[in-house]
């Protein structure tokens, strides 16, 4: 079957040669689309295995529709669940408060609490640990620099939990988890494929630098979460509005959907319930650090070049201008106006508790102005937020483990979290130790996955660019959202653990890479088998990686000379 384009419901015949441009970049790589039906091209269908699979297993025929089934959903959760019991195993330990988990355990302790942050005394930390039942809450305010959302998230394990490591760390354990399992099926519905949903998975599910902030009480991982969620909310509302134009498009008397250029460009899609999730996860990412504001700029662009390109696809001559009257202003009304209002939603404990740091700035300081007719709080929350901004952008006070973004996607310098030397016959130290041991916690990610991932970068935008493939220049994009930004301040203080928030993508990207080395629909046994030794050894490399740096993840002790092996750069000392 063959889309009809156009110019041929114009009237005017269809160019058989493609334009010198296209035939220029052939020697570049470029591959004009392969000619498939419509409803194929708004809706594409899953893969399936090939049906000379089945028998080698010995499944019969009849069982192979109920168990494709089964495995869209069975396949997620068991990555999920392996990926849960990796990071749930001694989530307490070690028993301390390593690195940022000073502010945000606190934080959170203090939120849940009394409903704003408050300002603790700096050595405090040795008597959460000792006792936590015993430390009070301090009634003054903190100032703080990120909003709330992430500190409400640790708050949620601490209230089941206790005010403890193993409290703190709970929920951010869960997002971890379930990031993992989102990603599965975000790769499935991306790929339209059960198997390199699941590879994604199982690669955000052995990434280190995933794993470590999924074990600890810090902001990113929480960030993370949410911008994943976003980015799934999207994807589920590209199917449904291009199930929309499907539904509305004519068929010929063959029932073979037609392009339509009147029903593309004039169809009001309505109701769109996932862009307005999309929404909301936007506006808790940026309620858990700002820089979920860039996310949502590249997503909104994103979500708008989808809908071209729907249009496009159903017949619309004038794309862009059928967006910009039907669907332009709807996307802005469910995804900026929404997370504004949920950000704002995240302030409400210091709104209404009416003691946080410059809640009552309006009614002090900050008298008079031209501004009065604002409530207070808002005006007093936007003082916090011009003052916190100002923090931000001058924040270039040195850190022995601060990076230059540049560095990240190679892993130039990782961020120790914990780290000490116990004596032979200590903490686990072996008593016929011939020297000290290690035992760290270092926010590093799997070696091996990263710099593949350095060529999955190369790869997804050659095929963004040479092939037109959507699915890349949506990876792309989540990833420049992620990274890009951060380049943009490269006086300030920045750490690679910042790059957790764009992980999922960059395992995407390897997923689709590696999906590529298998060989496309149509290979011959030999490509395919070929294709498989090298995806294979790589998955196994990868896994490999993680087992043999998973002491630096978890904070076990080891030989001191084992732990110098590990540093293979002299960066990560």
């Amino acid at each position: 079957m063959t889309s009809t384009a156009p110019q041929t419901l114009q009237g005017k015949d269809a160019d058989p040669q493609p334009p010198g441009w296209q035939q220029r970049l052939r020697r570049f790589g470029y591959a004009p689309r392969p000619v498939i039906g419509l409803r194929e091209r708004l809706e594409p269908p899953y893969t399936r295995p090939s049906e000379r699979v089945w028998p080698v297993f010995g499944i019969p025929p009849t069982a192979v529709n109920p168990l494709l089934r089964m495995a869209a959903w069975g396949g997620p959760l068991l990555v999920a669940l392996v990926a849960g019991v990796l990071r749930f195993w001694n989530l307490g330990k070690p028993d301390a408060v390593i690195f940022d988990e000073t502010y945000y355990a606190k934080d959170a302790w203090a939120l849940i609490n009394q409903g704003y942050e408050a300002s603790w005394p700096k050595a405090i930390d040795k008597a959460i640990l000792a006792n936590p039942d015993k430390v009070t809450i301090p009634t003054d305010p903190g100032y703080v620099v990120h909003p709330p959302v992430g500190k409400w998230v640790i708050g949620l394990g601490e209230h089941f939990f206790g005010f403890t490591p193993f409290g703190w760390r709970f929920m951010v354990f869960v997002l971890g988890t379930l990031s993992v399992l989102m990603l599965c099926r975000i790769g499935r519905r991306l790929f339209r494929s059960t198997f390199l949903g699941c590879l994604a998975g199982a690669l955000l599910a052995v990434d280190g630098l995933h794993f470590v902030m999924s074990r600890t009480a810090l902001l990113d991982q929480v960030l993370m979460f949410f911008v994943l969620a976003a980015f799934g909310c999207l994807l589920i509302d590209r199917d449904w509005a291009r199930r929309r134009l499907a539904a509305a498009l004519p068929t010929d008397e063959e029932g073979v959907l037609r392009p339509d250029a009147t029903v593309a460009e004039t169809l009001r899609l309505g109701w769109r319930p996932w862009r307005l999730a999309a929404g909301v996860m936007l506006g808790l990412a940026a309620g858990t650090k700002w820089n979920g504001l860039y996310v949502m700029v590249a997503f909104g662009l994103l979500t708008v070049a989808w809908d071209v390109g729907a249009r496009r696809t159903a017949g619309a001559v004038q794309p862009y201008k059928a967006v910009l009257k039907k669907d332009v202003v709807p996307a802005f009304v469910s995804t900026v106006p929404v997370a504004i209002v949920t950000y704002i939603a995240s302030w409400t404990g210091w709104i209404v508790t009416d003691k946080g740091y410059y809640r009552n700035w309006a009614q002090t300081d900050g008298k008079g102005g031209s501004w009065t007719w604002l409530p207070d709080w808002l005006r007093s929350l936007w003082h916090y937020e011009n003052e916190v901004y100002e923090f931000h952008v001058n924040l270039t006070s040195g850190h022995t483990y601060q990076s230059n973004p540049w560095s990240w996607i190679v892993l130039g310098r990782p961020v120790s979290y914990f780290y000490e030397d116990p004596k032979a016959g200590v903490d686990g130290c072996p008593s016929d130790a011939a020297d000290k041991c290690a035992r760290e916690v270092l926010a590093l990610g799997t070696p091996l996955l990263w710099w593949a991932a350095c060529f999955a970068i190369c790869y997804i935008l050659w095929r963004w660019l040479f092939r037109r493939d959507w699915r890349a220049g949506a990876i792309a994009c989540a990833v420049a959202a992620g990274w890009v930004p951060w380049f943009f301040y490269q006086e300030r203080t920045i750490f690679l653990f910042y790059a957790v928030v764009f992980v999922p993508f960059l395992c995407l990207a390897v997923a689709m890479m590696i999906g590529a080395m298998l060989g496309p629909p149509g290979s011959d046994e030999r490509r395919r088998a070929i294709g498989a030794i090298g995806a294979g050894v790589l998955v196994l490399l990868i896994i490999w990686n993680f087992i043999y740096f998973y002491p630096l993840y978890t904070g076990t002790t080891i030989p001191l000379e084992d732990w110098r092996n590990r540093m293979w750069l002299d960066t990560w000392v």
